[in-house]
């Protein structure tokens, strides 16, 4: 039989061990700071009928989708968490309380061409709340909260959350007299990306706007390098629209009270050239950036939106939430050596080694550990000592328990703590007590390393 060569597709993640308990780790963290600002976890199937996931479709999302057939049923894997959320809320919104707040962390496809720090599959990290009619603008500004919350829970400290409105941009546009302002929005968008003086002939050739409307876009947008140059820049263009002015109470709403809801200063700023492409996003936007490495660009982002059920329900449901890029995020880490291996421990806290042909005693002391919460892994291999010990210490086992005759005569058990070679006896009901105190003493190690 000839056999096949094992291989991973291009853009699909496949973590080794240690990896994938930093990766599990960091989903922990995330849902434990989700679940300090009351939302509830939520699944949803990751395949759907194209007619539902597609519903408000098109473009270049529907391109990226992987899309086949089953029998006669037209099938779509999903390729966000927040049109599956759209058709959840819309299907179930007779059951649901709200405010309904949710996150849901799972996998996500899209067939695009994988590249350094974008991935095929990968996993999303959501937050959002929906509202049943109206869904009130401090909501727009506690998301922020979780982010930097989040983020910091994590171990990073060099981030920064940029927030703007839709409704500011479009009242903008409208003062130029732009009468399709979505692909204007799509275009500034990739400011970062291209650079201003490649988005000024993407502006002129593509979408044929003159020199005049241009400048005029271009100086708007480079008015909010600072928070005093983008108040300065609201204030200039006030008076002109409605659209802009109710985009401007907004953002300046937002942007306010951020600081009571625990965002510090440094942590954000007000930024016009975040549009996000998505036509659905109708209000506040966010991004946030590594500041150290802006070429990734966003890590997380989101905004409100008040019309993405519409294809599924008359009645309204808006929303807001953002969106953590987590395999991106992890990759980015690591790549950048940023991922402190102390903080994801070992896949068990003890590893008991049986010295004798009956493996009874051991495997009774590794049941009473277990039952008083300590890891346990007990190993029965054939080996030699200095094999079993390389095991625990390339698995990173912090503490090795032996059970060989002398133990057994004198019903103790001898542990050997590998960091510092210290070996100990103790009575079998006194290990789980030991083994925590010193447990504690490791815990604490942040997940990503401080920076230099």
């Amino acid at each position: 039989m000839e056999l096949v060569k094992p291989r991973t597709l291009s853009g699909f993640m496949e973590l080794l061990p240690p990896e994938e308990r930093a990766m599990q780790r960091f989903m922990q963290t995330l849902r434990q700071n989700y679940e300090l600002y009351g939302f509830t976890p939520l699944d949803t199937p990751i395949i759907e009928s194209s007619e539902v996931l597609l519903a408000k479709g098109g473009g270049e999302t529907e391109k990226q989708i992987y899309r086949f057939s089953k029998g006669d049923a037209d099938l779509s894997l999903r390729f966000d968490l927040t049109v599956p959320l759209a058709k959840y809320v819309a299907l179930h919104a007779g059951e649901l309380q709200f405010p309904f707040r949710r996150y849901q962390i799972g996998k996500v496809y899209r067939g695009e061409r994988a590249q350094r720090g974008r991935f095929r599959e990968f996993y999303q990290a959501d937050i959002d709340i929906i509202g049943d009619g109206k869904l009130d603008i401090i909501n727009e500004a506690e998301i922020p909260s979780v982010i930097y919350r989040t983020f910091a829970a994590l171990g990073l400290e060099r981030f920064r959350i940029r927030i703007n409105n839709r409704k500011l941009l479009g009242g903008f546009f409208e003062i130029l007299g732009i009468e399709e302002p979505s692909e204007v929005m799509r275009t500034i968008d990739k400011l970062e990306k291209v650079g201003a003086e490649k988005m000024r002939a993407m502006l002129l050739d593509d979408l044929g706007l003159s020199d005049a409307v241009c400048d005029e876009i271009l100086e708007f947008l480079e008015a909010s390098a600072t928070t005093e140059g983008a108040l300065a820049a609201i204030e200039k263009y006030r008076g002109r629209s409605e659209l802009f002015d109710t985009g401007a109470d907004e953002l300046v709403t937002v942007a306010r009270y951020m600081g009571d809801f625990g965002v510090p200063p440094e942590a954000f700023a007000i930024d016009f050239t975040i549009a996000r492409g998505l036509d659905y996003y109708t209000g506040t936007v966010y991004e946030t950036v590594m500041t150290d490495h802006p070429e990734i660009g966003s890590v997380c982002s989101g905004g409100r939106y008040d019309n993405l059920a519409e294809y599924y329900t008359s009645r309204k449901l808006p929303g807001v939430g953002i969106s953590i890029g987590l395999t991106r995020l992890f990759y980015v880490l690591g790549e950048q050596k940023l991922l402190d291996e102390r903080a994801y421990g070992a896949p068990a806290d003890l590893l008991v080694l049986p010295m004798t042909g009956d493996v009874g005693p051991a495997a009774r002391l590794a049941t009473a550990l277990r039952d008083a919460g300590v890891r346990v892994q007990l190993y029965c291999e054939n080996k030699k000592f200095g094999a079993k010990i390389g095991y625990a210490d390339k698995l990173g086992i912090p503490f090795v328990a032996f059970l060989g005759e002398d133990e057994l005569a004198s019903g103790k058990v001898t542990v050997k703590e590998l960091a510092t070679g210290e070996q100990s006896s103790f009575e079998p009901g006194e290990l789980a007590g030991w083994l925590a105190g010193k447990l504690a003493e490791r815990a604490g190690t942040r997940l990503i390393r401080a920076a230099e």
